[in-house]
Protein backbone atom coordinates (compact mmCIF):
# COMPACT_ATOMS: atom_id res chain seq x y z
CA UNK A 1 0.00 0.00 0.00
CA UNK A 2 1.44 2.81 -1.27
CA UNK A 3 1.59 6.39 1.10
CA UNK A 4 -1.29 8.07 -0.24
CA UNK A 5 -3.33 4.72 0.27
CA UNK A 6 -2.36 4.99 3.94
CA UNK A 7 -3.29 8.67 4.48
CA UNK A 8 -6.76 7.96 2.97
CA UNK A 9 -7.14 5.06 5.02
CA UNK A 10 -6.59 7.71 7.94
CA UNK A 11 -9.13 10.47 6.57
CA UNK A 12 -11.59 7.21 6.26
CA UNK A 13 -10.51 6.21 9.88
CA UNK A 14 -10.98 9.24 11.06
CA UNK A 15 -15.04 9.70 9.71
CA UNK A 16 -15.60 6.41 10.71
CA UNK A 17 -13.91 7.23 14.57
CA UNK A 18 -15.76 10.30 15.08
CA UNK A 19 -19.22 9.02 14.56
CA UNK A 20 -19.38 5.85 16.89
CA UNK A 21 -15.39 4.45 16.62
CA UNK A 22 -13.88 1.67 15.05
CA UNK A 23 -11.16 3.78 12.31
CA UNK A 24 -8.77 1.40 13.89
CA UNK A 25 -10.54 -1.56 12.06
CA UNK A 26 -9.02 0.89 8.76
CA UNK A 27 -5.90 1.98 9.69
CA UNK A 28 -4.41 -0.36 11.68
CA UNK A 29 -4.53 -3.08 8.99
CA UNK A 30 -3.41 -0.79 6.89
CA UNK A 31 -0.44 0.08 8.52
CA UNK A 32 0.81 -3.45 8.95
CA UNK A 33 -0.24 -3.92 4.77
CA UNK A 34 2.27 -1.31 4.22
CA UNK A 35 5.07 -2.50 6.67
CA UNK A 36 4.12 -6.19 7.17
CA UNK A 37 7.64 -6.13 9.04
CA UNK A 38 7.04 -3.46 11.53
CA UNK A 39 6.37 -4.70 14.73
CA UNK A 40 2.95 -4.55 16.31
CA UNK A 41 3.91 -2.19 18.71
CA UNK A 42 5.03 0.23 16.34
CA UNK A 43 2.01 0.42 14.15
CA UNK A 44 -0.08 0.80 17.44
CA UNK A 45 2.37 3.82 18.20
CA UNK A 46 2.20 5.05 15.04
CA UNK A 47 -1.40 4.22 14.89
CA UNK A 48 -2.23 5.90 17.87
CA UNK A 49 -0.32 9.41 16.90
CA UNK A 50 -2.76 9.81 13.89
CA UNK A 51 -5.23 8.68 16.32
CA UNK A 52 -5.34 11.05 18.94
CA UNK A 53 -5.43 14.07 16.57
CA UNK A 54 -8.97 12.68 15.54
CA UNK A 55 -10.19 12.02 18.48
CA UNK A 56 -9.49 15.29 19.99
CA UNK A 57 -10.81 16.73 17.14
CA UNK A 58 -14.04 15.04 16.81
CA UNK A 59 -14.20 15.68 20.87
CA UNK A 60 -13.98 19.67 20.42
CA UNK A 61 -16.49 19.36 17.86
CA UNK A 62 -19.13 18.01 19.86
CA UNK A 63 -18.03 19.99 23.02
CA UNK A 64 -19.10 22.69 21.11
CA UNK A 65 -22.73 21.77 19.26
CA UNK A 66 -23.69 19.50 21.40
CA UNK A 67 -23.92 18.87 25.75
CA UNK A 68 -21.19 16.64 27.05
CA UNK A 69 -21.52 15.13 30.43
CA UNK A 70 -18.42 16.16 31.80
CA UNK A 71 -19.35 14.65 35.54
CA UNK A 72 -18.39 11.13 33.97
CA UNK A 73 -16.70 11.90 30.97
CA UNK A 74 -14.05 13.85 32.49
CA UNK A 75 -12.89 11.68 35.55
CA UNK A 76 -13.24 8.37 32.92
CA UNK A 77 -10.62 10.28 30.90
CA UNK A 78 -8.41 11.40 33.81
CA UNK A 79 -8.30 7.34 34.27
CA UNK A 80 -8.21 6.50 31.08
CA UNK A 81 -4.58 8.37 30.34
CA UNK A 82 -3.33 6.04 32.98
CA UNK A 83 -5.01 2.54 32.48
CA UNK A 84 -4.18 2.42 28.87
CA UNK A 85 -0.64 3.57 29.29
CA UNK A 86 -0.49 0.37 31.79
CA UNK A 87 -2.72 -1.89 28.75
CA UNK A 88 0.28 -0.34 26.21
CA UNK A 89 3.19 -1.29 28.10
CA UNK A 90 1.79 -4.88 28.30
CA UNK A 91 1.72 -4.40 24.55
CA UNK A 92 2.34 -7.99 23.26
CA UNK A 93 2.66 -9.70 26.57
CA UNK A 94 -1.11 -10.95 26.33
CA UNK A 95 -1.45 -13.01 23.45
CA UNK A 96 -4.59 -11.98 21.13
CA UNK A 97 -6.33 -15.38 21.69
CA UNK A 98 -6.73 -14.54 25.08
CA UNK A 99 -9.01 -11.88 24.37
CA UNK A 100 -10.90 -12.53 21.04
CA UNK A 101 -13.54 -14.87 21.98
CA UNK A 102 -14.82 -13.13 24.88
CA UNK A 103 -14.95 -9.83 22.66
CA UNK A 104 -16.50 -11.49 19.62
CA UNK A 105 -19.33 -12.85 22.61
CA UNK A 106 -19.82 -8.46 23.80
CA UNK A 107 -19.89 -8.00 20.03
CA UNK A 108 -22.62 -10.17 19.10
CA UNK A 109 -24.54 -9.42 22.00
CA UNK A 110 -24.58 -5.56 21.52
CA UNK A 111 -25.63 -6.24 17.84
CA UNK A 112 -28.26 -8.14 18.74
CA UNK A 113 -29.52 -6.04 21.56
CA UNK A 114 -29.26 -2.90 19.11
CA UNK A 115 -31.49 -5.18 16.17
CA UNK A 116 -33.68 -6.37 18.84
CA UNK A 117 -34.68 -2.58 20.50
CA UNK A 118 -34.21 -0.30 17.80
CA UNK A 119 -35.55 2.47 19.99
CA UNK A 120 -32.41 1.72 22.41
CA UNK A 121 -30.45 4.75 22.60
CA UNK A 122 -32.88 6.55 20.22
CA UNK A 123 -33.57 9.33 23.40
CA UNK A 124 -31.48 9.89 26.15
CA UNK A 125 -32.81 8.16 29.68
CA UNK A 126 -32.24 10.52 32.33
CA UNK A 127 -33.38 7.53 35.21
CA UNK A 128 -30.52 5.75 34.62
CA UNK A 129 -28.02 8.63 35.29
CA UNK A 130 -28.03 7.95 38.96
CA UNK A 131 -24.77 7.98 41.44
CA UNK A 132 -24.06 4.48 41.51
CA UNK A 133 -23.88 3.56 37.81
CA UNK A 134 -21.88 6.97 37.02
CA UNK A 135 -18.86 5.59 39.03
CA UNK A 136 -19.69 2.30 37.46
CA UNK A 137 -19.19 3.87 33.82
CA UNK A 138 -16.46 5.23 34.64
CA UNK A 139 -14.86 2.67 36.24
CA UNK A 140 -15.59 0.29 33.19
CA UNK A 141 -14.75 2.84 30.57
CA UNK A 142 -11.80 4.55 32.42
CA UNK A 143 -10.59 1.43 33.60
CA UNK A 144 -11.52 -1.76 31.73
CA UNK A 145 -11.91 -0.55 27.84
CA UNK A 146 -8.98 1.93 28.49
CA UNK A 147 -6.89 -1.21 29.06
CA UNK A 148 -7.81 -3.04 26.35
CA UNK A 149 -7.28 0.20 23.68
CA UNK A 150 -4.13 -0.04 25.10
CA UNK A 151 -3.12 -3.63 24.55
CA UNK A 152 -4.55 -3.40 21.04
CA UNK A 153 -7.90 -1.45 20.60
CA UNK A 154 -10.13 -2.33 17.85
CA UNK A 155 -13.65 -1.53 18.62
CA UNK A 156 -12.70 0.95 21.52
CA UNK A 157 -14.88 4.06 20.59
CA UNK A 158 -17.73 1.46 19.88
CA UNK A 159 -16.96 -0.12 23.12
CA UNK A 160 -17.07 3.56 24.74
CA UNK A 161 -20.69 4.45 22.84
CA UNK A 162 -22.22 1.39 23.98
CA UNK A 163 -21.33 1.48 27.96
CA UNK A 164 -22.12 5.38 27.94
CA UNK A 165 -25.56 4.36 26.21
CA UNK A 166 -26.50 1.23 29.01
CA UNK A 167 -24.53 2.65 31.85
CA UNK A 168 -25.57 6.61 32.12
CA UNK A 169 -29.24 6.43 30.03
CA UNK A 170 -27.34 8.65 26.97
CA UNK A 171 -28.70 8.78 23.52
CA UNK A 172 -26.27 7.19 20.46
CA UNK A 173 -25.63 11.15 19.69
CA UNK A 174 -24.54 11.94 23.73
CA UNK A 175 -22.43 8.97 23.93
CA UNK A 176 -20.22 9.30 20.84
CA UNK A 177 -19.85 12.77 22.72
CA UNK A 178 -18.68 11.44 25.73
CA UNK A 179 -17.06 8.50 23.81
CA UNK A 180 -15.11 10.74 22.15
CA UNK A 181 -13.80 12.69 25.26
CA UNK A 182 -12.07 9.59 27.00
CA UNK A 183 -11.42 7.98 23.60
CA UNK A 184 -8.44 11.10 23.43
CA UNK A 185 -7.91 10.25 26.64
CA UNK A 186 -6.91 6.55 25.78
CA UNK A 187 -4.81 7.40 22.76
CA UNK A 188 -2.65 10.10 24.92
CA UNK A 189 -1.93 7.45 27.58
CA UNK A 190 -0.96 5.06 25.06
CA UNK A 191 0.85 7.39 22.99
CA UNK A 192 2.73 8.03 25.92
CA UNK A 193 4.45 4.64 26.29
CA UNK A 194 4.62 3.88 22.79
CA UNK A 195 6.54 7.08 22.31
CA UNK A 196 8.97 6.35 24.98
CA UNK A 197 10.00 2.77 24.01
CA UNK A 198 10.48 3.89 20.56
CA UNK A 199 7.67 2.44 18.99
CA UNK A 200 6.03 5.50 17.12
CA UNK A 201 7.06 6.05 13.24
CA UNK A 202 6.55 10.10 13.74
CA UNK A 203 6.58 11.43 10.63
CA UNK A 204 4.01 9.16 9.12
CA UNK A 205 1.93 9.18 11.93
CA UNK A 206 1.90 13.30 11.51
CA UNK A 207 0.75 12.91 8.17
CA UNK A 208 -1.80 10.49 8.98
CA UNK A 209 -3.02 12.84 11.80
CA UNK A 210 -3.45 15.38 9.56
CA UNK A 211 -5.86 13.02 7.30
CA UNK A 212 -7.51 11.63 10.35
CA UNK A 213 -8.54 15.57 11.35
CA UNK A 214 -9.63 16.23 8.40
CA UNK A 215 -11.92 12.92 8.39
CA UNK A 216 -12.93 13.39 12.00
CA UNK A 217 -14.34 16.78 11.73
CA UNK A 218 -16.47 15.68 9.04
CA UNK A 219 -17.86 12.69 10.87
CA UNK A 220 -18.15 14.61 13.89
CA UNK A 221 -20.42 17.13 12.39
CA UNK A 222 -22.52 14.38 9.95
CA UNK A 223 -23.36 12.86 13.30
CA UNK A 224 -24.49 15.61 14.65
CA UNK A 225 -26.83 16.92 11.45
CA UNK A 226 -28.02 13.45 11.12
CA UNK A 227 -28.48 12.86 14.79
CA UNK A 228 -28.85 9.06 16.59
CA UNK A 229 -30.36 7.17 14.21
CA UNK A 230 -27.58 7.85 11.65
CA UNK A 231 -24.86 6.76 14.58
CA UNK A 232 -27.53 3.67 15.59
CA UNK A 233 -26.73 2.53 11.63
CA UNK A 234 -22.81 3.06 11.45
CA UNK A 235 -22.84 1.29 14.92
CA UNK A 236 -24.37 -1.70 13.59
CA UNK A 237 -22.45 -1.46 10.60
CA UNK A 238 -19.04 -1.12 12.18
CA UNK A 239 -19.97 -3.98 14.89
CA UNK A 240 -20.43 -6.35 12.33
CA UNK A 241 -17.41 -5.60 10.68
CA UNK A 242 -15.58 -5.88 13.88
CA UNK A 243 -17.11 -9.42 14.40
CA UNK A 244 -15.87 -10.81 10.67
CA UNK A 245 -12.22 -9.37 11.54
CA UNK A 246 -12.18 -10.78 14.81
CA UNK A 247 -13.68 -13.95 13.82
CA UNK A 248 -11.15 -14.29 10.88
CA UNK A 249 -8.63 -13.40 13.32
CA UNK A 250 -9.65 -16.12 15.44
CA UNK A 251 -10.85 -19.04 13.26
CA UNK A 252 -8.92 -18.29 9.87
CA UNK A 253 -5.53 -16.34 9.96
CA UNK A 254 -4.46 -18.28 13.33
Amino acid sequence: MSLIGLLVAAALAGGVDAVVGGGGLLLLPALLVAAPGVPVATALGTNKLAAIAGTSTAAVTFARRTRVDWVVAGPAAGVAVVCAGLGAGLAGAVPASAYRPVVLVVLLVVALFVVVRPRWGAVPVPGRRTPVRMVVAVVVCGVGIAVYDGLIGPGTGTFLVVAFTVLVGADFLGGSAMAKVVNAGTNLGALVVFAATGHVWWWLGLAMAVCNVAGAAVGARLALRRGAGFVRVVLLVVVAALVVRLGYDQWWAG
